[in-house]
């Protein structure tokens, strides 16, 4: 299949990653949200992390104006007909994606594969949304994307060898390193990685330590770069809960029950860094 145009819908912090990476590699890239604010708030992190890039001589200025001119901002998802292959990285809510694929189904050519960057819902639940669920994958990066290395790549029942062949090889070329998972809440990284977080929420509910003792113990004793409650304000404190719910409800397990301090952060509105407050304050 011969990739041209990159479709990214989503301009938070994974989808505007995502459209960096795309871009940088050499794919002319339409990233689309809601609205315009949402749109200039993803080109405008961008651009924070290009000039990073610059200062720090990683690349040049006219590098970075070529990676944001194959860029093409977009509020009307009916843009995305133009595109070869489409990921979506919107909220963590099913009702959200299944809606964006729904319409996504209608508008993009019948061999264009759609991908969710999903962290945590099932790819056949949003598979079963369209009339092309051979063509519906997983494509899970981890935050942020143009410095983290994986892709979990998930395929469901449905899922085809070619789009399953042609999603892996667009990662490797992105630079990633793919690895097939199987399509169970939460894949393999956020199955591991979010009960240690939520389990680092719990001692600090049950005061066994303070954030910092808590980050501080799993980074020197665990070997770690981040601690578990820096890691969820990094990740975002919504995106934790929401990947939690999904764990809950898909294997019906009490072990993955959200800790409540997790919700009532939330329910404040301390989302982590991209909020200025989480457990930390930024």
């Amino acid at each position: 299949m011969n990739i041209k145009t990159f479709g990214v819908v989503g301009a938070g912090q994974m989808g505007s990653g995502i459209a960096q990476v795309a871009s940088t590699f050499g794919y002319d890239v339409i990233i689309h949200d809601i609205n315009s604010d949402c749109v200039k708030r993803g080109i405008d992190n961008i651009k924070k992390v290009l000039n990073k890039r610059v200062d720090k001589g990683k690349i040049t200025a006219e590098e970075k104006e070529k990676i944001l001119g194959r860029i093409k901002t977009s509020t009307d998802l009916k843009d995305m007909k133009a595109a070869d292959f489409v990921i979506e990285a919107a909220n963590e809510e099913e009702e959200i994606k299944s809606q964006i694929f729904k319409t996504l189904d209608s508008i993009c050519g019948k061999n264009v594969i759609l991908a969710t960057n999903t962290s945590s819902i099932p790819i056949g639940k949003i598979a079963s949304q369209t009339n092309r669920q051979d063509k519906i994958i997983g494509m899970h990066f981890m935050n942020p994307p143009p410095v983290m290395k994986l892709i979990e790549v998930v395929r469901c029942l449905n899922t085809s060898d070619e789009t399953y062949n042609i999603t892996r090889k667009l990662s490797e070329k992105f630079g990633k390193t793919p690895v097939n998972v199987g399509d169970y809440p939460a894949f393999i990284l956020n199955r591991i990685l979010m009960p240690m977080i939520n389990e680092g929420i719990f001692c600090l509910f049950t005061r066994i330590g303070t954030e910092k003792d808590i980050d501080t113990a799993m980074k020197l004793g665990a070997n770690i770069p981040m601690g578990p409650l820096e890691l969820a304000d990094l990740i975002g404190l919504d995106t934790c809960l929401a990947v939690m719910r999904n764990l809950y409800t898909g294997f019906n397990d009490p072990k993955y029950r959200p800790c409540p301090l997790l919700k009532r952060y939330v329910e404040a509105g301390w989302l982590g860094r991209k909020a200025g407050r989480g457990f930390y304050k930024y």
